[in-house]
């Protein structure tokens, strides 16, 4: 067995989500099994470039996973030839400008979302990428959890019959900061470092939507800003000036209505911190990160309004699960497998850089919708 060696930078693995999504639990993932075997029996071994600004976290990392290949110098490893992918997961606000320069540097690109601060530098990169013949890609890791797969199964398998709604909720409470620290960094509520949860949570929701329910056709949301104050990583107080909460309705192709809040000033009544439910005519399910539940059309129960008894009724019991059937993989390692194969096995691969720059489209029109008090249309876009 030939064994082929691929060397990745990786940029912003000192971040929570580059460090233990893509570092840890993907490409070293990788590793620990072995490799990644192509159909042609060359074993591919990912070999990661750690880059990032703070030199004392770059060889802290390399020194416990045992990698050799660290550095606060981006252009540098962008310029050695044997570095053929560039991966990002550094804050939106700086990702735009060092993907524009790993494409002129001839690297194929995977890259988090949103790929741009604005659909028009989102559009640059796509036409960049398509011009430059390098192959690019953008993690959409919803759709390789377990739960949405499960619920992929029942579309495909025509349990729904014909979807009418979907209903989605996400989100949880990050602390404020003050008497206990935040979950989530304090740029994701700076609107000057490209902070947001509309621009980060609807890109996520274009996706789920497109690959699951059809082209989102319009959108109307509005988005506010529930806690304005907040004490940063030092306990330092400041404004945010970024939403924190959006509630959107889409119109999807086909006349499927999809209502999605998303928020981080919300607590949980959930059994998963999003969940989906789904009804169609012949039946419906909810989903989550990792389960799925549905109620088929012959097995809805008839329940009557009536406020003055109380509920005989525990509707949750009245569900069925979802079998597995399956053994689930990591969802960002099973995208990183995907895109490595169309890297160096040319396999098919279609969540590209402009299925990103839907996903800030989307973000940027719901944005504009909350400030202009009204339903926008989303025109389909293309190079």
């Amino acid at each position: 067995m030939t064994r082929r060696t691929a060397r990745i930078a990786m940029n912003g693995v000192t971040g929570r989500m580059g460090h233990r999504q893509h570092l840890v639990r993907s490409l070293l993932a990788i590793r620990e099994q072995g490799g990644l075997e192509l159909d042609d029996g060359t074993l591919l071994w990912p070999e990661p470039v750690l880059v990032g600004r703070r030199e004392d976290a770059l060889e802290a990392l390399a020194r416990r996973y045992g990698l050799d290949h660290w550095s606060t110098d981006v252009d540098a490893v962008l310029a050695e030839p044997d570095v053929e992918i560039y991966f990002d997961a550094q804050v939106t606000s700086a990702r735009e400008e060092s993907i524009r320069r790993a494409i002129t540097a001839g690297k194929h690109i995977y890259t988090e979302k949103p790929t741009a601060t604005g659909l028009e530098g989102a559009l640059e990169l796509a036409r960049l990428a398509r011009d430059r013949g390098i192959r690019h890609g953008v993690v959409q890791d919803k759709i390789f959890l377990p739960g949405l797969l499960k619920l992929k199964r029942l579309i495909d398998g025509g349990f729904f019959g014909r979807i009418l709604s979907v209903r989605g909720e996400f989100g949880y409470w990050v602390f404020e900061g003050d008497w206990q620290s935040a979950q989530r960094p304090s740029w994701n509520y700076r609107a000057e470092d490209g902070g947001g949860i509309a621009v980060d949570m609807f890109p996520h929701w274009d996706y789920v939507l497109h690959e699951l329910f059809g082209r989102v056709r319009s959108v109307q949301a509005l988005v506010t800003t529930h806690v304005p104050r907040r004490r940063d990583e030092n306990g330092k107080p400041y404004d945010a000036t970024a939403d924190d909460a959006a509630y959107g309705v889409f119109e999807l192709e086909g006349g499927v209505i999809a209502q999605i809040n998303s928020s981080w000033a919300v607590r949980v009544h959930r059994d998963e911190l999003v969940e989906f439910q789904v009804d169609g005519t012949e039946g419906s399910a909810v989903a989550g990160l990792r389960r799925c539940r549905v109620q088929h059309r012959s097995a809805t129960p008839k329940p009557v309004w009536n406020p003055d008894v109380p509920a005989t009724d525990a509707f949750r019991d009245q569900w069925q699960e979802v079998p597995d059937n399956a053994e689930f993989d990591n969802g960002f390692k099973a995208q990183w497998e995907l895109f490595l194969r169309h890297v160096y096995a040319d396999a098919p691969y279609h969540w590209d850089l402009l299925a990103g720059a839907r996903g800030v489209q989307l973000a940027e029109l719901g944005l504009r919708s909350s400030a202009e008090g009204r339903r926008i249309d989303v025109p389909e876009i293309v190079l």
